[in-house]
């Protein structure tokens, strides 16, 4: 596989992700009735752009005007990581309550006793983030 084959595989599995996690904010909160919490709605702001910005990279087939796609899943990875540490952590567990309507620790899923939303966002955004800084490497290398 050359290297410009990679590059566009790559980035198809950028915008995959993104999609992939857009789609499933969507599920929980249109069909399975999960309201939002207002960290929630930070990390859907930062993630539903990225369908966009990464699908045009690559009907462009041009990495580098997705830069603000490497921006904003740098800032989605930290709230991700905050919205958790809220949920997990007793320290900062009391301050996620008064986050709004739906309290920031509320959790609505808790997959093996860790696996919660805001892990499943962070995860996307942290593969988003990785990837697009492996692409820029590679573009470099060029």
């Amino acid at each position: 596989m050359d290297h410009s084959k990679k590059s566009e595989n790559l980035l198809l599995g950028i915008w995959g992700v993104s999609v992939i996690a857009t789609l499933g904010s969507l599920f929980f909160s249109e069909v399975v009735g999960y309201e939002p919490c207002e960290l929630c709605w930070y990390q859907r702001i930062l993630m539903y752009p990225l369908v966009i910005i990464y699908g045009t990279a690559i009907f462009k087939k041009d990495i580098t005007i997705a830069l603000p796609g490497l921006i904003l899943s740098g800032i989605g990875m930290l709230v991700s990581t905050y919205h958790y540490f809220v949920q997990k952590l007793p320290a900062l567990r009391e301050a996620g309550g008064a986050c709004g309507l739906v309290p920031c620790n509320f959790e609505y899923v808790n997959y093996f006793g860790f696996i919660t939303i805001p892990f499943m966002a962070g995860t996307a955004f942290i593969l988003i983030f990785v990837t697009h800084l492996i692409l820029l490497k590679q573009a470099r290398g060029k």
